[in-house]
């Protein structure tokens, strides 16, 4: 609630108002209101549930004084002051209770300051025009909107391919070893492996923005995520099969805006039915790694999406990732799927059972359960590779693409090479016929 918000639009709203439970705090704070210029009328009887049932229909004032004292666990009733209170009000809280476990909790939830009563009457003018002071101080984001955001979707060509383990490896690496704030934001609404590759509660905030985007904001985001380090949190979701996906994507878009004002990477990760029935996802983004297998299903759908990605997101630069490779035992080899899809891939991540059932078992990032293995070591060179990529990478990402075609081939040599080791013609005619007819 006090969190480093924009003040500019705090010209409609009340300086003050406080929510007092007993009239001796309120004859203490009554006096010192005035001596601040503000009106003393602003002081109610009635406290944190009087809070809340009052600013749910009025403008959430600058400074918001609330007393605790009636509430029976004030770190779980505080959340419902958070859903009503709009972004920059700085709150300090009023209570009896002297623990310091519980002023350390209510500071890490967004409460400003906490007064234990009795009050005294220097007390509450110190805290008023401390809050005053944080208020109208220049916010710390405003001098880093202009900052570089760096935001990559991960797309797999295929169910299975491992885009979800990819996204949180990579989400993983980007808040603890690059120590860079991270947003994940797992996008299969239904199916979601965001939070339980983690080991985390996926909670009901991305359903909540699905329901409800004009309540997205600051502070919105800082009650819906769940935090997997200290720099990593994540926004997944577990929705109920029953109920289908009703949206427009403008709850999605809304979202990726507010994670470009509090971190500076976000990671997308962005099922395929999702890329493609909200191509605005990537408006904003800059890297769309595309997680595909050296398989002939994956090979088309390679094309498809490059394809897709050319006519609606030309301003990204595309990171093709093979992933779960075996040598000897791909249905094609890595110089015929590049020849087919006219592009060189970028990385190749080696298969590793083993790796992936160990980080399952600890609920761990693949990365996190398995830092010295091959696989974590390719990932750290995606990191880099992404975080090497300047404005002006990003400002040229497509003229490189081109660059990076290989030509007029399609499916045939493929076809013509895995023809010796695949009898079954029917299967390889009609993969090649739907990709001829997407290419």
């Amino acid at each position: 609630m006090n969190a480093p918000w924009n003040s500019g639009m705090s010209g409609n709203r009340d300086p003050f108002a406080a929510f007092i439970c007993d009239d001796t705090a309120l004859d203490t704070l009554r006096p010192v209101v005035a001596e601040l210029g503000w009106a003393p009328e602003k002081c109610a009887k009635g406290g944190l549930r009087n809070a809340i049932q009052s600013l749910s229909v009025t403008s959430s004032p600058n400074i918001l004084v609330v007393d605790l004292s009636e509430c029976s666990d004030p770190l779980t009733e505080i959340n419902g002051l958070a859903e009503v209170c709009e972004p920059g009000t700085v709150v300090i809280a009023i209570g009896q209770v002297n623990d310091v476990r519980l002023y350390r909790d209510l500071l890490a939830s967004g409460i400003h300051d906490y007064l234990l009563k009795p009050l005294a009457t220097a007390q509450v003018r110190d805290a008023l025009n401390d809050a005053q002071t944080v208020f109208n101080t220049p916010k710390a984001v405003d001098a880093q909107t202009a900052k570089r955001h760096i935001s990559t979707a991960v797309v797999g060509t295929r169910g299975g391919a491992g885009a979800s383990t990819i996204a949180t490896s990579l989400a993983w690496l980007f808040s603890d070893e690059q120590k860079l704030p991270t947003a994940l934001l797992d996008l299969d609404v239904h199916f979601g492996t965001g939070a339980l590759t983690l080991d985390l509660e996926p909670g009901r905030g991305l359903t909540d923005a699905i329901d409800n985007p004009s309540r997205i904001d600051g502070l919105f985001i800082e009650r819906a995520m769940i935090r997997a380090n200290d720099n990593l949190a994540v926004l997944s979701a577990e929705a109920p099969i029953s109920a289908p996906l009703m949206t427009d994507g403008a709850a999605f878009v809304q979202l990726e805006e507010e994670f470009r004002q509090a971190f500076e990477i976000t990671v997308i990760d962005l099922p395929r039915n999702m890329l493609i029935n909200f191509p605005q996802l990537l408006a904003d983004v800059n890297f769309i790694t595309v997680v595909c297998e050296f398989t002939l299903a994956s090979a088309r759908d390679t094309i498809r999406i490059l394809s897709w990605l050319k006519t609606y997101a030309p301003h990204a630069q595309p990171v093709l990732l093979a992933n779960k490779s075996q040598n000897g035992l791909a249905e094609i080899s890595r110089a015929d799927f590049e020849a087919s899809v006219e592009r060189k891939v970028d990385f190749v991540i080696p298969y590793d059972a083993k790796a992936a059932t160990n980080a399952a078992k600890l609920g761990q990032a693949f990365v996190e359960a398995n830092k010295t293995s091959k696989v974590a070591a390719q990932m750290r060179q995606i990191v880099s590779h992404i975080l090497s990529a300047g404005d002006e990478v990003l400002e040229t990402a497509e003229p490189a693409g081109k660059k990076s075609l290989l030509g007029s081939l399609d499916l045939k040599s493929i076809m013509s090479t895995s023809k010796k080791s695949k009898p079954s013609g029917t299967k390889k005619s009609k993969t090649k016929g739907a990709a001829k007819a997407d290419a």
